[in-house]
């Protein structure tokens, strides 16, 4: 006696992206955002920094893993809309964006548009 298990899903990875890979119609995420900070804020940190020396932060956005779909590319700028509308401009010096896999881009992009429509009603 044999048993088989079979699943509709997959798991899928998003994949890091290049700005000038990016085009309209792709669905993408921010995975690190960096902010710049003078360096004069860690005065008390033990570490003797230049006060013009600026100090790299790189974060998790709490938005991370929200997808966006690409209008347009005009590096270093990339032009999104939002699935709750409106439009969100990264500037990839500062946002590391990631490339969805199209079918879990899109079909958790008509998620949150139809989760959307259910709370305007």
């Amino acid at each position: 006696m044999t048993a088989t298990t079979e699943t509709k899903s997959s798991t899928t990875v998003a994949a890091r992206i290049a700005g000038e890979d990016i085009h309209p119609g792709d669905y993408v995420t921010v995975l690190n955002e960096s902010v710049e900070l003078p360096s004069y804020l860690w005065n008390c940190s033990g570490g003797a920094l230049p006060a013009d020396e600026l100090v790299r932060i790189l974060y998790k956005p709490s938005d991370a893993g929200q997808p966006y779909k690409v209008v347009a590319v005009c590096l270093p700028f990339v032009y999104t809309k939002r699935p709750r509308r409106g439009t969100k401009i990264f500037d990839t010096r500062q946002n590391q964006l990631v490339r969805l896999d199209p079918d879990t881009g899109h079909a958790v992009w008509k998620r949150i548009r139809k989760d959307l429509k259910k709370k305007q009603k």
